[in-house]
């Protein structure tokens, strides 16, 4: 249905914000449900993100997602933080209700995109690697945490960040190291699951180039780059041996709690969403 004057209104705030497929997916569930809503792209300048979030709740938006460059503001401009946001250090939804909540829900999203496309003990008692030192990154050492991982090791191209990480989470249950990228031939042993949280790869930007031999015959790699769906890390993961899991997955069920709480729904990820959003990432 199209949206009328009583519409709920939410979107997502970035900068760039184009490229995002937020609208689309959000946009599919909100004609699958025949809600009378709408989720918008607000491109938000770094510089003016608190002042146009207040704006936005003043207009009567119910809420929106915050994705690059901005989920550290989000956090320090949260009145309230769940759990997984006080853990991560960052906030990709901001919910206006007397004052702003603030959710981290990547780490729900990448922990039900690994179970369900590799169940939901791939990672149990075993190690896990992260390549990556950045917010997505954060995330995931929390979600291979919560999965269960015997020890997580970080990776990163400057191995201070790889250290400065994994002191920032310390108080996780799960053994952390961190190393730099030089170090992880000599430190793949063991590793059953990696997830490259890097923005590497995307949108025409260089792969990662680290080697994916000498892994478990039954390792995976997840790689959380979902434009272009197939990167060249996941070909080459293929290629190997590797079972894969594309960035798609953690987008389409990070979004679950968010449109719940725009909306007062929780849609499912079926297929048919997953058709929706690789038809947008070809146009």
């Amino acid at each position: 249905m199209s949206p009328t004057g009583a519409a709920r209104l939410a979107g997502v705030a970035g900068w760039p914000v184009s490229q995002s497929l937020s609208p689309a997916l959000h946009g599919h569930w909100l004609a699958e449900h025949g809600i009378d809503g709408a989720y918008v792209p607000l491109p938000v300048r770094p510089d003016e993100f608190a002042a146009d979030i207040q704006a936005l709740a003043r207009m009567g938006f119910r809420g929106v997602n915050v994705t690059v460059p901005h989920k550290e503001a989000a956090f320090a401009l949260a009145d309230r933080l769940d759990a997984a946001a006080r853990t991560v250090g960052a906030v990709n939804l901001l919910v206006f209700d007397n004052g702003f909540q603030g959710c981290n829900t990547d780490v729900s999203g990448l922990r039900a995109a690994l179970v369900e496309e590799l169940g939901r003990d791939c990672v149990q008692g075993r190690v896990a690697a992260v390549w990556g030192a950045g917010g997505t990154a954060r995330a995931a050492v929390v979600a291979l945490s919560q999965m269960g991982a015997s020890e997580i090791r970080i990776f990163n191209r400057t191995p201070a960040r790889a250290e400065q990480l994994a002191k920032a989470l310390e108080g996780v249950p799960t053994p952390l190291s961190a190393a730099g990228y030089g170090a992880w031939t000599a430190r793949r042993d063991g590793v059953a699951l990696i997830v490259h949280a890097t923005s590497a790869g995307m949108n025409g930007k260089a792969s990662i180039a680290l080697p994916l031999d000498g892994l478990a015959s039954d390792a995976a790699l997840c790689d959380v780059v979902y434009n272009p769906l197939k990167t060249d890390l996941l070909e080459r993961a293929a290629a190997a041996g590797l079972r894969t899991v594309d960035g798609l997955g953690m987008l389409m069920h990070q979004a679950v709690p968010s449109f719940a709480a725009f909306y007062g729904i929780t849609p499912r990820v079926t297929p048919a969403l997953r058709a929706v959003l690789e038809k947008a990432l070809r146009v």
